[in-house]
């Protein structure tokens, strides 16, 4: 039995501990949107967390996430409450056909929440090996600034200076 968090839930499945994790989670737990690309962990398609992380799960086996919080692009927003990734790709237009979009967010938003003000360079290297077949990089790496500033501008008023404690 391999357990571990799925989207915040504890889960548990009983698999052979090789199944790539995509596959557990698209078919034992019927979440679709993360998808097959190539197989071999180089498009980007299948990309989900684990721990906060972005990592290619087609070759990822299950039991290499014991214990470990995966978060899938279902996980990412809701359609009520989109992450702001996702609503900067909505303003920008940057689906087309949509396969790879659910990696490309993934990687996007793993790169955000490690660096909430990413440069191009940043981006370029982080959201190396997602392919889009559409070729909407450009409209991606916009996207991207957006969903940044976006996180930023909310971080900012939500802060509360009378939280803050003053030494006298």
């Amino acid at each position: 039995m391999i357990r571990f968090q799925l989207n915040n839930n504890p889960v548990d499945v009983d698999v052979d501990p090789d199944t790539p994790l995509l596959w557990v989670v698209r078919d034992h737990f019927k979440l679709k949107g993360s998808k097959f690309g190539c197989g071999m962990g180089l498009c980007g398609a299948c990309t989900m967390h684990m721990n906060g992380a972005a990592v290619r799960t087609c070759t990822l086996p299950v039991a290499a996430v014991q214990g470990a919080s995966i978060t899938t692009i279902e996980g990412l927003g809701t359609p009520d409450k989109l992450h702001p990734l996702q609503q900067a790709w909505v303003e920008h237009s940057v689906p087309q056909c949509g396969y790879c979009q659910s990696g490309q967010l993934m990687s996007a938003s793993a790169l955000l929440a490690t660096n909430p003000n990413p440069s191009d360079a940043d981006i370029d290297t982080a959201m190396n090996g997602n392919i889009c077949r559409c070729g909407t990089y450009g409209k991606i790496k916009l996207a991207i600034k957006a969903g940044a500033q976006a996180i930023n501008s909310a971080t900012v008023q939500t802060f509360d200076p009378r939280a803050v404690e003053t030494q006298s």
